[in-house]
């Protein structure tokens, strides 16, 4: 036999209303975001041309996310929930297709891509991230899923001039071990101007002299992906500068290990991600 429940605690009716009120005032509130997302795009119309994404604001929405979220609901359940309403709603401003590089494994690209941008936004799958470069390149406002791993294709090389795509995000944006959309990817699209964030900047750089003493010199001073180019001593590097660092601090790295630098072009930037560890989150200073 149940016992009762106490004359001064709810029953089990009354907290089945209380979450069926709850869920009644979740979706209203959706729905008038929708409301509100509908007279934002009749002002972009007349006063804003350009991509929909705004990498910076998105950063700051889930910054916030984190830095208040509290309680039972898995911290993976909030990030993906927000995560498909920004994506979702971007969409709707300006429709996009996701375009990922499933080289590297379908399963684990599928899942960053659904975690981050859910359903409604169409995935397009390439093998090799120059395919989704070019795709994105040949569109209106497409987006790009790109490994962030070592690899055997200088792909950012197709970022360095002014009218091309550019990075600007790494997901996942909160990062913690068992994350289940783990996959470091670069997300990259046309930027509007003015939604730019480079709180580690993405520069792409050619050099001749690369050696073994070149290499282990500049994995001491930045992050980067090097991929052998052309000649025996050439290569092609993609390297992240967090903080403000300039870009002389890395050339002048080179040039002490006997490399000479042929191209540098900023290919893009991206927010400060988060990593969360017992259930606390913390910016961390560049991208890994």
């Amino acid at each position: 036999m149940v016992n009762p429940s106490p004359a001064n605690e709810p029953s089990l009716t009354d907290l089945r209303a209380e979450i069926d009120r709850i869920d009644a005032a979740m979706h209203a509130l959706l729905i008038e975001r929708g409301d509100i997302i509908d007279r934002l795009i009749g002002i972009k119309r007349t006063s804003e041309s350009g991509s929909a994404f705004r990498p910076a604001r998105e950063a700051d929405m889930m910054r916030r996310l984190v830095e208040r979220h509290r309680g039972i609901l898995p911290l993976d359940t909030a990030e993906s929930i927000w995560r498909v309403i920004i994506a979702t709603f971007t969409y709707v401003q300006a429709p996009f297709a996701v375009h990922a590089d499933f080289s590297i494994g379908e399963a684990a690209m599928r899942d960053c891509a659904r975690f981050h941008f859910g359903f409604t936004v169409p995935l397009n799958a390439h093998i090799g991230a120059a395919g989704v470069v070019a795709a994105v390149a040949a569109s209106r406002g497409d987006l790009g899923l790109v490994p962030a791993t070592a690899t055997r294709v200088a792909w950012w090389s197709a970022l360095e001039g002014e009218a091309t795509p550019k990075i600007i995000a790494r997901l996942p944006f909160v990062e913690r071990a068992d994350h289940p959309a783990g996959l470091p990817v670069f997300a990259i699209a046309r930027p509007h101007a003015d939604a730019v964030v480079a709180d580690v900047a993405m520069w792409s750089l050619k050099v001749s002299g690369w050696s073994a003493a070149a290499a282990r010199a500049t994995a001491a001073a930045a992050e980067l992906i090097a991929v052998p180019e052309g000649a025996f001593d050439a290569a092609a590097l993609l390297v992240s500068l967090p903080d403000g660092r300039a870009i002389g601090e890395i050339l002048a790295v080179l040039t002490r290990a006997g490399a000479t630098v042929r191209v540098q072009a900023l290919v893009g930037g991206h927010a400060t991600r988060y990593t969360v560890a017992e259930h606390k989150a913390q910016p961390v200073s560049a991208a890994r």
